[in-house]
C-alpha cells in the first residue's frame, strides 16, 4: 500500500466523522459537549468504550508485546473485568447521586478546594501522558510508512494528527463522541479479526488448526506461578489490573463522561458490565494476533523493525500488514484498524481534558453564560496545544514497549487519586485540606523509591503493577495522619 493510498484513505475516514460531528454538534452547547444532554443509549455506550479502553496501543502494542511476554498480560485483563463491577456498583452511584459533570467535584464536596484542585491535577497530568502515549503509537506509525516517503517531520505528522481529533470534537464534544467511537470500535473489531483471517489463509491454516498448532503454544503461556519474586506472577497482576481498571477507568474523567452521558445509573451500569465481557473476549483475540504475527514474521524471515536504529516490535504489526505482500484488502483493513484505534481514545481524552480543566481549574460554571462557551473553546485549543508537544517529546525519551510504559506510569499518577477516593469513600473522616497536595506528592515521590528499588534488595523480587495499589495506600496513609480530630 503506497503512502498516498494511505493518505487517501485516511481522508475519507475523517470525512465521514465530520459529517457525524456536524449532525451531533449543531447545537454547540456546553450542555452538549460536556455531557451530551445526558440522553445516550447504554448499549451504544457500551459498544464505542470497547474501541476508546482498547486504543491504538492494545491494536500494535500488545500484538507486538507477546514476543517477550506472551500470554501473561492476559492475566492484568481477568483483573481488569472484575475492577469494573467495583467502577459499576461502587463510584457510579456516587457520581450519578450528586449529578457531576467532573468527577472531581466529589473530592470538593467531600473534603475542600485543596482536594478538589489536587484530584484534578492528577488526572491532568494522567491523561495528558495516556493520551500522548496512545497517539505516539500511531504517529511513528504514520512517520514510517507514510510522511518518512516524502520527507515530512515527526513534528509535523503529530500536528496534522492532533488537527483532525479538534475538527471533528470542536463543537459537538463528548456528544460526538459517543457515536464516532462507534464507528471506531467496529472498524476496529472488522480490522482485527479479518487479519486474523488473512494471516491464518497465507499460512495455509484454518482458525481451528492456527488454535491447535504446536507454534501457537510456544507463546500462549498465560499463568505466570513459579515464584511470587516475578514481575508478573498471576496473583500481583490479577490484583494489579483491578486497580488500574479502578483508576483508569473508575476514577478517569476521560472514561467517566462516556458513562455519565446515560439517562439513569441503571442504564450506565448495564453498558459497563457488558463492555467488560467484550473487552475481555477482544484482548485475548488481539493476543492471538500478535502471536500470529510473530510465527508469520518467523516462517517467512521478517525481522522486527528498526525506529532510528532501535527495534521496535510495536511496529511489527504494520510491517506484516502494509509491506508483506498479503494484499490491498488488509492493508486497508489495518490501516482503518489503527486510525480507529487510536483516535477512538485521543478525541475523548482531548474532550474530558478541556471538561476538567474548564469545570474544575477554571469554575465555567460559575461565569456568565455569554463566556463559557468561549472559555471552552480556547481550552480545547490550549489542550491540544499541550498534546502535540508532551507527543513530541515521547519520540526522544521512550524506549520501551509502550502498554507497559503506560501502566507503570499509570502506577505513579493515578495512586493519589485512588487514596483519595477510598478515604472518601470509606472513612467519615475529614481532613486538613490544605495538606493534601503535599501528602498527593509524597506518596508518588515515595512510590517512585519503590518501584526504582533493585529487585537484589528485595530478596529478588521484582515490583510490577502492584505499585498502584501501593500508591494508594501510601495516600491513604498520609491522609489518616493529616485527619481532623
Amino acid at each position: 500500500m503506497t503512502a498516498t493510498q494511505i493518505i487517501l484513505l485516511i481522508a475519507a475516514y475523517f470525512g465521514v466523522l465530520i459529517i457525524i460531528s456536524y449532525f451531533t454538534g449543531k447545537n454547540d452547547s456546553n450542555v452538549d459537549f460536556f455531557k451530551a444532554g445526558k440522553t445516550s443509549p447504554w448499549y451504544v455506550v457500551a459498544f464505542g468504550m470497547v474501541g476508546a479502553s482498547l486504543s491504538g496501543v492494545t491494536f500494535i502494542s500488545v500484538p507486538g508485546w507477546v514476543d517477550s511476554s506472551q500470554f501473561s498480560y492476559f492475566q492484568v485483563v481477568l483483573g481488569y473485568m472484575f475492577g469494573y463491577f467495583i467502577v459499576a456498583y461502587v463510584l457510579m452511584p456516587i457520581y450519578y447521586k450528586l449529578n457531576l459533570t467532573s468527577i472531581y467535584e466529589y473530592l470538593l464536596q467531600r473534603f475542600g478546594v485543596v482536594s478538589h484542585k489536587t484530584g484534578a491535577f492528577f488526572f491532568f497530568v494522567s491523561r495528558v501522558l495516556g493520551a500522548s502515549f496512545r497517539l505516539f503509537l500511531v504517529a511513528i506509525v504514520l512517520q514510517q510508512f507514510v510522511f518518512d516517503a516524502w520527507n515530512v517531520p515527526f513534528e509535523i505528522t503529530v500536528v496534522i494528527s492532533i488537527l483532525l481529533i479538534w475538527l471533528y470534537t470542536n463543537k459537538g464534544g463528548i456528544k460526538t463522541i459517543v457515536w464516532t467511537d462507534t464507528l471506531q470500535t467496529l472498524f476496529m473489531l472488522v480490522a482485527v479479526i479479518l487479519s486474523i483471517y488473512f494471516i491464518n489463509q497465507s499460512l495455509g491454516w484454518s482458525f481451528s488448526e492456527f488454535l491447535g498448532s504446536s507454534e501457537l503454544k510456544e507463546y500462549s503461556k498465560i499463568l505466570v506461578t513459579d515464584s511470587f519474586l516475578e514481575r508478573s506472577h498471576f496473583i500481583k497482576s490479577f490484583v494489579g489490573g483491578i486497580f488500574i481498571t479502578i483508576c483508569m477507568t473508575g476514577l478517569d474523567q476521560d472514561m467517566m463522561q462516556k458513562n455519565l452521558t446515560c439517562k439513569s445509573l441503571k442504564d450506565a451500569q448495564k453498558n459497563m458490565v457488558s463492555f467488560s465481557i467484550v473487552l475481555v473476549l477482544v484482548t485475548f483475540l488481539f493476543m492471538l494476533l500478535g502471536a500470529l504475527l510473530f510465527i508469520y514474521a518467523k516462517k517467512h524471515g521478517i525481522s522486527t523493525p528498526l525506529m532510528d536504529g532501535n527495534p521496535r516490535t510495536d511496529l511489527l504489526f504494520p510491517e506484516i500488514a502494509l509491506n508483506s505482500g498479503l494484499g490491498i484488502t488488509l492493508a486497508i483493513t489495518f490501516m482503518l484498524g489503527l486510525i480507529a484505534a487510536a483516535y477512538s481514545s485521543a478525541d475523548s481524552a482531548l474532550t474530558s481534558l478541556t471538561t476538567s480543566f474548564c469545570v474544575d481549574f477554571l469554575g465555567i460554571e460559575k461565569k456568565s453564560p455569554a463566556k463559557q462557551k468561549s472559555i471552552r473553546k480556547k481550552t480545547h485549543i490550549v489542550m491540544s496545544l499541550v498534546l502535540i508537544v508532551v507527543i513530541i517529546v515521547f519520540k526522544y525519551v521512550l524506549s520501551s514497549n509502550v502498554i507497559d510504559s503506560l501502566l507503570t506510569v499509570a502506577g505513579y499518577t493515578y495512586g493519589p487519586l485512588l487514596g483519595l477516593f477510598a478515604f472518601g469513600i470509606f472513612t467519615n473522616y475529614q481532613i486538613k485540606d490544605k495538606y493534601v497536595w503535599i501528602v498527593g506528592v509524597l506518596s508518588v515521590v515515595l512510590t517512585a523509591i519503590i518501584g526504582n528499588i533493585p529487585a537484589e534488595s528485595l530478596g529478588g523480587y521484582v515490583v510490577g503493577y502492584e505499585l498502584l495499589p501501593i500508591n494508594g495506600l501510601l495516600t491513604f496513609i498520609g491522609l489518616i495522619l493529616i485527619r481532623r480530630k
